[in-house]
């Protein structure tokens, strides 16, 4: 089954950004969410988006405006009918996820592909609250989604072939780069990623180098773009934190114990980018 039309349950930062990638592939696209005015506001971001691109002359006017014309926005779930893949791109948040995979589930053609953009959240206990586990995968973008190359499969326990394959084909399509993972708590770039960031706050911890050093070090020595303390900072260090407590319970390994540090920045409200101060002031 080719996927013609893409339904997306969220229009923020994910929503948007996948909505984007699919326009600009040549992919209808029908992207919903509880307010016009988030609707609104994830239209405009890709209009915004797609005039940064035009400029960097990596697109035209026309093919902008071809792109915009595939995206539908509303406010009513019942739209999401005319698509053959559904993407569950709200907030990370998994009472939330469950009611509106339920909702969905109820109201869509039991051939339908349901898919979670969710970065922790299993697939497999997502999948049961519906009633087409063989046909629901995880399908994990990574911001910016325009700009990012990877897409995470997540295969629940039911996952099957087909479904597995038809997705896959999709982001190929929109130019991706997929990698197929088995369901597990994080992942495979989380897994790794969130752990060496926590790392890093053990070593700025035990004084044994400055965050500058720290940062410079991985940047010049392992070729990262960005160093983990100065990610953490971007990516808000109650989500960092957030992250490992879930991996130590899930995992019952103490290799996943947050660094002491990095919570008492946390009880201290010093998130990162989003507080104005971090590891790093901004």
């Amino acid at each position: 089954m080719a996927i013609q039309t893409v339904g997306i349950i969220g229009a923020g930062t994910m929503g948007n950004g996948i909505a984007q990638a699919c326009a600009v592939s040549g992919v209808n696209v029908v992207m919903v969410d509880i307010a016009q005015a988030a609707v609104d506001k994830g239209l405009a971001t890709v209009s915004g988006s797609l005039d940064r691109l035009i400029k960097k002359e990596k697109l035209t006017a026309e093919q902008k405006t071809a792109a915009l014309a595939l995206i539908k926005g509303s406010t009513n779930y019942e739209d999401l009918k005319s698509a053959q893949l559904v993407i569950e791109a709200a907030t990370e948040n998994h009472a939330l996820k469950l009611k509106i995979l339920k909702q969905v589930d109820d109201m869509l053609a039991p051939e339908v592909i349901i898919a979670s953009n969710t970065s922790s959240i299993s697939i497999t206990q997502l999948a049961a609250a519906t009633s087409r586990a063989d046909r629901f995968i995880g399908m994990h973008f990574f911001n910016p989604v325009p700009m990012m190359a990877l897409v995470e499969l997540i295969r629940g326990y039911l996952t099957s072939d087909a479904t597995h394959d038809t997705v896959k084909e999709l982001a190929e399509r929109l130019g991706k780069s997929p990698i197929t993972v088995k369901n597990a708590p994080g992942f495979v770039v989380n897994r790794i990623l969130v752990p060496m960031i926590n790392e890093a706050f053990f070593v700025l911890s035990e004084g044994i180098a400055t965050a500058e050093d720290i940062d410079a070090g991985m940047k010049l020595g392992c070729n990262q773009p960005i160093g983990p303390l100065a990610l953490a900072d971007m990516i808000g260090l109650d989500v960092c934190l957030a992250v490992m407590e879930v991996y130590l319970e899930q995992f019952g390994d103490s290799k996943y114990r947050p660094c002491p540090l990095l919570k008492e920045m946390v009880a201290a409200g010093q998130l990162g980018r989003k507080t104005g101060r971090g590891v790093y002031t901004y």
